[in-house]
């Protein structure tokens, strides 16, 4: 276990290393998965947990890292089989995407209009930041930049026999990035079409192809914000509150605008009434200028900040 083992930046607020120790190795292989929803998994209490995981902030045009293990640490989203050979604990490092790489999927998500990441067609922010994990692992642990391996697309990708898939052999001899379609022993097809030649070419400081990236709607923003604390219904993905929805949102919305306003409006009628009160009182005393008064009570009254507290419930 030579170099950093942890990710700067990646979140621990999911580390399953100490329920999971794993088996300590030198990573030289990325195993790249998706997790076909559209929110961070509690992986079955870690049981089934990658290293890592990538999650979209579609507001912010960024990934947000997880990391559940150490970088050469064995995770646990792989089968390993009886006999044949080892999949998790041999050197491989695993990541997980948010997001599918089912075109079913992608299409039913995309007619309902929630922001999600599809790996045939990742915006360049995501390749990107996959990219510069890419590096990391790379520059600390040497991991080559390399892969040799199509990506197939899912459906095709899916099984034993889905032509990428690695024989025993291969996979033992196997150094770089492939992905959980290409694992022996597994049957699953992801990521998909990954653009892995994009993302090892942005990470060995080329540039990254442009992409008909068209810039989310006010709704699928809204969706997506919601979405992402599991807030609302997402077809294939648990929520922790299901009544949630856009309309009740923007219903809670007015009717804290409302209260403000209420409470804005009361402030100023209290203000007029002490300015009346301080003019009747200047009039009934000599030597005075009770207009003078008023206007400076006035001017100090306007510039007063007035920060109004709106209750969160």
């Amino acid at each position: 276990m030579s170099g950093p083992q942890r990710y700067p930046g990646a979140s621990t607020a999911y580390w399953y290393g100490s329920k999971y120790p794993g088996s300590a190795m030198e990573s030289n292989v990325i195993v790249w998965h998706t997790t076909e929803g559209t929110s961070l998994p509690d992986y079955s209490g870690g049981s089934v947990a990658p290293n890592f995981t990538a999650r979209p902030n579609f507001a912010a045009r960024r990934l947000e890292w997880f990391q559940h293990f150490d970088f050469d640490v064995s995770s646990r989203a792989l089968v390993n089989a009886p006999g044949g050979v080892e999949t998790n604990t041999l050197n491989v490092c695993q990541i997980e995407i948010i997001g599918t790489c089912d075109p079913t999927t992608h299409g039913k998500w995309k007619t309902a209009g929630y922001a999600h990441l599809y790996t045939p067609e990742l915006p360049d922010w995501a390749i990107r930041d996959l990219a510069a994990f890419a590096k990391w692992a790379h520059d600390n642990h040497g991991v080559p930049l390399e892969s040799g391996l199509t990506f197939k697309a899912y459906p095709g990708s899916y099984g034993t026999s889905n032509g990428v898939r690695m024989s025993f052999s291969a996979w033992n001899g196997f150094k770089g990035h492939c992905g959980h379609q290409h694992v022996p022993e597994n049957l699953h097809g992801d990521p998909g079409a990954l653009p892995i030649a994009a993302i090892l070419t942005a990470a060995k400081g080329g540039t990254i192809p442009s992409q008909e990236d068209d810039m989310p709607t006010a709704n699928e923003v809204a969706k997506a914000v919601l979405t992402y604390d599991g807030v609302i219904a997402v077809p294939g993905a648990p929520t922790t509150n299901p009544t949630w929805t856009l309309s009740s949102v923007q219903t809670e919305i007015l009717k804290r605008l409302d209260k403000a306003n209420v409470t804005l409006a009361a402030q100023k009628a209290t203000i007029d009434e002490l300015v009346k009160a301080v003019a009747t009182l200047a009039a009934g005393v000599g030597n005075l200028d009770p207009a003078a008064i008023v206007r400076e009570l006035t001017a100090a009254i306007e510039s007063i900040d007035i920060h109004l507290d709106v209750p969160n419930t």
